[in-house]
């Protein structure tokens, strides 16, 4: 991506008095600590939906920008909002965003981002996304005014880890959604990998939770395990389809630590709030000097594994920590 400066003004020194409207799930204004004689940033943040790992990035942007702005002596004002996966919500989160007078927009998940790069074109607002697994994919790369951070799935990795823990599996079941930005590149590895070793595949789509619960119950006696990317709508729904698997007595390897917690049985990836810290990092950083750098793709490598679901399926992921220089991140069943 070109390096340039935007065009946003920042008048150094001065500080501005706001008063920050909802938007549908949106919450209030907040900001941190307010030092003399300051700058200050206005910044909008927008999570695609609600789950466990985009929460977690949320939380730890926010942490970032008041640390920093603690650290530095400028006042960070931001407003969240949430658009429940809604492309008609998104679009009018984008409209407030441009009409919003924000110095940067920060959009976590590739539809957020999309919508917000869209909206913002004519005011020429930098925006710094979160967890977009393939920018390219996405359409955010080649854009002078957009960066951020990417989570970069290691399909490959992940079925090796599938192979370790059964090296008889015969058929995977695929499950993930068409409108996915992040799935389409995995899925694609997926096949090329499965073809490679002689694996059948069997492959579920959905677009809802309703279509989640359906396939998830479609794939029982079908397949061996379950491979699903950093898949939103999945996500969105693993709480729901996780006994199902249980029971069944199929292992499901996922594309982030939220769907782990949330019962599935396995993943290997980044630290979301390691994620979340140098987004925001990122942001001030473009605030204060007006360049663009590349995206960034954070460093993986951490294997979660749900101890829960290890039990109820009987595993034993032991095989897992030979394949890493790190320890395995043992987690139980939350639901969040």
């Amino acid at each position: 991506m070109k390096k340039t400066l935007f065009t946003t003004a920042l008048s150094l020194g001065a500080v501005l008095t706001l008063t920050l409207t909802g938007c549908g799930g949106g919450s209030g204004a907040a900001q941190s600590p307010a030092p003399a004689g300051g700058q200050t940033y206005r910044i909008a943040i927008v999570q695609q939906l609600d789950h466990a790992s985009l929460d977690e990035i949320r939380a730890a942007i926010i942490a970032e920008l008041e640390a920093r702005g603690a650290k530095e002596g400028f006042t960070v004002e931001y407003k969240e909002y949430f658009g429940q996966n809604d492309p008609t919500l998104l679009g009018q989160i984008g409209a407030q965003v441009a009409a919003g007078d924000y110095d940067l927009v920060i959009p976590i998940a590739s539809m957020a981002a999309q919508y917000m790069v869209t909206a913002t074109e004519e005011q020429n607002m930098p925006v710094v996304y979160a967890a977009i697994s393939d920018p390219e994919a996405a359409g955010l790369t080649g854009i002078d005014r957009v960066t951020g951070t990417s989570d970069a799935l290691n399909t490959p990795f992940i079925l090796d880890m599938m192979l370790a823990y059964n090296p008889e599996v015969k058929n995977v079941g695929l499950l993930y959604s068409l409108s996915e930005t992040n799935s389409a590149a995995p899925i694609a590895q997926a096949k090329e990998y499965l073809d490679a070793k002689g694996i059948g595949y069997v492959e579920k789509t959905a677009s809802a939770a309703s279509e989640v619960v359906s396939a998830a119950n479609s794939l029982v006696g079908q397949v061996d395990a379950v491979f699903t990317p950093t898949d939103n709508v999945i996500m969105a729904s693993e709480l729901a389809i996780a006994d199902t698997f249980k029971d069944a007595k199929l292992p499901h390897y996922t594309g982030a630590d939220s769907f782990v917690r949330n019962g599935a049985f396995t993943t290997c990836g980044v630290n979301y709030t390691e994620l979340g810290t140098y987004t925001a990092g990122m942001a001030i950083d473009v605030l204060q000097t007006g360049v663009i750098p590349e995206y960034h793709v954070m460093e993986g490598g951490i294997i979660t594994v749900n101890t829960d679901t290890a039990a109820a399926l009987g595993a034993d992921y032991s095989v897992f920590a030979s394949m890493t220089s790190s320890p395995l991140n043992e987690v139980v069943t939350t639901e969040e």
